[in-house]
């Protein structure tokens, strides 16, 4: 067979049923993976670690197209490509910044606009254009979401006659982004990193739209994760605030993924932004040792480890300005106040970033 699956885009096949491409039927149009995953959010073969992001960029490198490149507002540090521009030399970029509707409705789109010209120019990456997305999955086409025509409008500006590829990380919305430009569900969408396996390619009205592979992110707790627990880590209702008054040497515990210990407190405000399932302990910094010997993975749950000290720290000293404790793929803490010093606990596969505010 050299048909491809509608869904994820990998070429079908009724030979191996343990091999991505499977179906039962010679006729399918999607494999036995995407039917699973979009009758019943069931992967039965787990693709987060399987595709090849450098793979990924070379391919979309050689087509003489439009990028289209979509990133997770909520996960923005984990969706950014070191060295894009490099990687993509010469091509015209637009970013895509998808779940605006996770964020608190008082950070404007003009605040938020900033914050994303801020962080790409630090982290030395060029685009043309950016449009600010939200609730693509239920409401793309209601009257008061102007998203995807403001999508539609950007790549009218920017395509110049030439074919459009969308890319992004794994779990950004790429496939989502495009069921709504293309208004139709055939490409299939889940919580799980990997879905999209191989290049779709969508016959527009005079040109070609791609939908790509996922590029994982192997710093990302999402690449790690079970995946039974992903409905728990990523959010799917506008994120709640929970806000702390601190005025000691305290420990905030995200479950058993994430410790937080903040040193030397002056009237500090610290601001939770993560799934509402994650739970979020309070305690002295001082019996956070003890705490996490004894009741990791029972009462600082969930965890991706049985012992605290076989985590990843990162450290932070003299912070005065409002600070953003990124996790990546999980969330993140805002800190305003003068702390003397942050350590932060993560799985050793994750990774955190210190960043001026986001909100």
């Amino acid at each position: 067979m050299s048909k491809k699956c509608k869904g994820c885009g990998v070429t079908l096949q009724t030979t191996d049923k343990n091999s991505i491409g499977y179906t039962p039927k010679a006729d399918a149009d999607y494999c036995q993976r995407c039917f699973r995953i979009r009758h019943y959010d069931d992967v039965t073969i787990s693709m987060k670690q399987g595709v090849d992001g450098d793979q990924v960029l070379a391919q979309i490198a050689q087509k003489d197209a439009l990028i289209v490149w979509v990133v997770d507002l909520f996960d923005f540090e984990a969706n950014l490509i070191s060295g894009l521009n490099r990687h993509l030399l010469g091509k015209d970029i637009i970013m895509v910044a998808t779940k605006r509707d996770l964020l608190p409705e008082s950070v404007g789109n003009e605040k938020l606009g900033q914050f994303i010209l801020s962080r790409l120019k630090e982290n030395g990456i060029i685009v043309q254009g950016i449009v600010i997305c939200g609730d693509l999955a239920k409401h793309a086409k209601r009257e008061d979401n102007a998203s995807v025509e403001e999508v539609e409008y950007a790549i009218d500006q920017y395509r110049h006659g030439r074919d459009v590829v969308v890319m992004g990380m794994a779990n950004a919305g790429k496939s989502t982004l495009l069921n709504a430009i293309c208004d139709n569900q055939e490409l299939t969408t889940s919580r799980h990193p990997g879905t999209t396996l191989d290049f779709n390619e969508i016959e527009m009205d005079g040109y070609t739209l791609y939908d790509t592979p996922g590029i994982t992110r192997m710093d990302s707790i999402l690449t790690h994760v079970d995946d039974d627990l992903l409905k728990t880590v990523i959010p799917l209702k506008p994120l709640k605030a929970r806000n702390y008054q601190l005025y000691e040497d305290q420990t905030l515990s995200i479950g058993g993924l994430v410790r937080l210990d903040l040193i030397g407190c002056e009237q500090v405000s610290c601001v939770c932004y993560f799934s509402e399932r994650l739970k979020i302990h309070r305690s002295k910094q001082a019996k956070a040792n003890q705490l996490w010997s004894e009741h990791i993975g029972e009462l600082l749950s969930p965890a991706m480890c049985d012992n605290y000290t076989e985590m990843k720290t990162f450290e932070l000293h003299d912070i005065h300005e409002k600070t953003d404790v990124v996790i990546h793929g999980l969330g993140w803490f805002c800190i305003s106040g003068h702390v003397e010093h942050i350590k932060v606990f993560v799985p050793a596969q994750s990774s955190v970033t210190f960043r001026k505010a986001m909100i």
